[in-house]
Order: C-alpha cells, then structure tokens, then sequence
C-alpha cells in the first residue's frame, strides 16, 4: 500500500532521513522502533505531505505523492494521528471529529455515531472542550478524529506516549480492533511489548537510516534490540 524509496528530509543542511526505504503492504500493522532523534516522527510528517523530501519518492496504491499537499494526501487516504495528540484544545470534542471530516462532502452523522460507539467517554464529553480532557481521552479523541476521513492507512505517531499503563492496554486493544475491521496502520511506537502484540511488521530506524527489517519473531531473536528496546537478553 506505502512504498518508500531512498527518502532524504532535511532540516536545512541537516538531513533528518538519510535514504530511508520501507514499505508497508495493504492489511497489515507495520511498526516503526527508535530511539528518540532518529527520525521517525520526521517520516510521517513527510508521508504526510507536512514536510518535503529532498529527494526518494513516496507512493501510496502506487502513485507518487511525496509532492502533494497534506490536504491532497488527505483526500487520497492517508491520515496522521501526531505526536503528542494535537487536538484542537478551544473546540469540543463534537467540533474536533467534525474538523476530522473537512474534506468531505457526503453526510457524516453516521460516522460520528460510529466514533462515539466505539468511544462511549467522548460521547459523553462531546459537548466538553478538548483541552480539558485527559490524556488518554484526548489520544482516543485524536485516533477518532482521523478516522472521520475514512482513511485507507492510519499514520499513529506514538499513541502511548505519556500515557498510564491502563490506558495504554485500551489504545492497544483499539488499534487491534481496528485493524480486525480492515484498517492498515503504520504505527510508531517506543513500547516495543505492546507493539509486538499487533504488529505484523517491524523496522528499526537508528539516524535516519533503517538498520532492521523483520517480523515479530526475529524482532524478538536480534540480542541487541531485545537489550535495547524488550530490556532483556536470553540465558
């Protein structure tokens, strides 16, 4: 579905991604682990059309996108759940899944009914302003405002960040149920545990440049990664 080819983005004269290549195929949850710096949330603001590469291409279903605006890439398929959340903190929760769907013009009632079953706290706090929510609700509200554009691939830049371990197991446990109902999901995340309990795929990124590609199991094999990011090593 995502295929990312020798992708260089830089901040100035310092190159963020240093010829990054992965791909993330249609169906799966495809998990992106790195330390801090090493480029990751660089990557999915530059899938997502915030950032320009300096060069690599990005296509998406097979057509090249790396050029588009973010509202282009939007109205493609692909929307971004941000670091850190983002909500809009002066509009309700109501307001922030409406803004989700900005793009579209069919009727989206159905939709916001379908976030608010599958989100019962924000259909209580619909009417309440978004900054006033709690982390976790503010993270189910930023995962429930980028499934208003009915996205064909979810960006998740990491979702549990800063959160309570409870309601880390609840973001999880909604990121599976999501992809059990079709969704395709690049997912970047620190808590290697939890990813490895959804994901299908995983990359390793260490400065800019993708060090591993594998599954789950030989995620779990490599010695230095289990040190690094499953804080153990086998006896």
């Amino acid at each position: 579905m995502l295929r990312v080819r020798d992708l260089v983005t830089a901040y100035g004269k310092i190159e963020a991604l240093k010829g990054v290549s992965l791909e993330v195929a249609q169906g799966s949850i495809t998990c992106l682990l790195g330390p801090n710096g090493a480029g990751k949330t660089t990557l999915m603001m530059t899938v997502a059309g915030l950032l320009k590469p300096r060069s690599g291409s990005i296509r998406f279903l097979d057509q090249d996108i790396a050029s588009l605006p973010p509202h282009a890439i939007v109205s493609r398929g692909i929307a971004l759940v941000p670091e850190n959340r983002l909500v809009f903190p002066g509009m309700s929760v109501l307001e922030n899944l409406r803004a989700g769907a900005y793009q579209r013009r069919d009727a989206f009632d159905e939709d916001i009914d379908r976030v608010f079953t599958r989100f019962p706290r924000l259909k209580e706090r619909s009417a309440q302003l978004a900054g006033t929510l709690s982390g976790g609700e503010q993270q189910m509200l930023a995962v429930a405002r980028a499934l208003m554009s009915r996205p064909k691939l979810l960006l998740m830049d990491e979702p549990s960040l800063g959160l309570a371990p409870l309601v880390v197991e609840e973001i999880f446990r909604i990121i599976a149920e999501l992809h059990r109902e079709g969704s395709t999901i690049f997912l970047v995340e620190q808590n290697a545990h939890m990813a490895l309990r959804v994901a299908h795929h995983f990359y390793l990124m260490e400065q800019g440049r993708v060090t591993f590609s594998g599954d789950p199991g030989s995620l779990a094999e490599d010695e230095l990664i289990r040190r690094a990011y499953l804080g153990s090593t086998r006896s």
